[in-house]
Formats: structure tokens, sequence, C-alpha cells
């Protein structure tokens, strides 16, 4: 059987809708938003600001398997408000990372809601149970530092 699963994290950073928004659509912020510690690089050239349509290549370092691409197509861009990201290869069998941003009283809120399905069925569910769940979180968890750093 196929579990997808979901990751959900909101926040809200005390800044303007127009700099959240410019920083998002920035596809080299990404950069500036995850671990150093994380085998990770872009290896595209990315543009000033992202568009329907994009394609992202990075590689990311995955214990026991080693360096792996991920290609992302960035697309329901609305100006403004969100985006999502798609897998379209990498290490999951399915990953749509939904991001959203709304003005709020005191700042913006940032939501990012993330569903992926693992590979290798069984062997997947305990590589996620053992290790993946809680590097995503570990991810999550220094976006969120990363964020308020960069914005607040």
């Amino acid at each position: 059987m196929t579990t997808i699963h979901e990751l959900y994290r909101e926040q809200t950073v005390s800044t303007n809708l127009d700099i959240a928004w410019d920083f998002i659509r920035t596809p080299r912020n990404l950069n500036r938003i995850t671990p150093d510690d994380m085998s990770f690089e872009i290896v595209s050239d990315l543009p000033e600001e992202m568009y329907n349509g994009l394609l992202i290549e990075y590689r990311i370092g995955i214990p026991i398997i080693g360096k792996q691409t991920w290609l992302s197509e960035l697309k329901h861009i609305r100006d403004r408000h969100s985006f999502v990201d798609e897998q379209r290869c990498g290490p999951y069998r399915f990953w749509y990372h939904y991001h959203e941003i709304t003005e709020v009283d005191n700042g913006v809120r940032f939501i990012d809601r993330v569903n992926y399905i693992m590979p290798f069925g069984p062997f997947g569910e305990i590589a996620r149970a053992l290790y993946v769940k809680k590097e995503l979180n570990k991810i999550f968890d220094y976006r969120r530092e990363a964020m308020e750093r960069h914005l607040g």
C-alpha cells in the first residue's frame, strides 16, 4: 500500500508582503534557507526571478546512496501569494511542495505543505521512520530560523 505523507509548517515573520515575495521568488535564495551541513548544490543556471515551468536541478547527498540529482519544476505561481515546486526526478517517488504567503496583522504568514511518497515500498517506509522524517524536520526547522534571520 502506498502512503502519502504530509509535512506542514506555518510561521509568521515580521515583514511585509513585498519583501517576503521578493525573497521567495528569487531561486538563488534557496541556498540561504538550506542547512550548511546538508550536501546540497544548485547546478542549474538560475534566473533572477522564478517563472512557471522553471526547472531547477540540484545535487543532494543521501547517506548510503551518495549524490543524487533532483529536478524540480516551479509552477502554479500566483504573484505575491503562492507557488508549487514539484519533483520531476529525484529521491522521492512523489514530491509536491506548496508554498503560500499571506499578509496578516503582525507580518506575513508562510505556509509550507509538502506531500510526498517514499520510494522502495516498505524499505522506503523504514528509511522514513529511521532517518527521512527526522531530516525533513531538521531542514524545515532550519528554514524557519533562516526566514526569521533574513526577513524578520
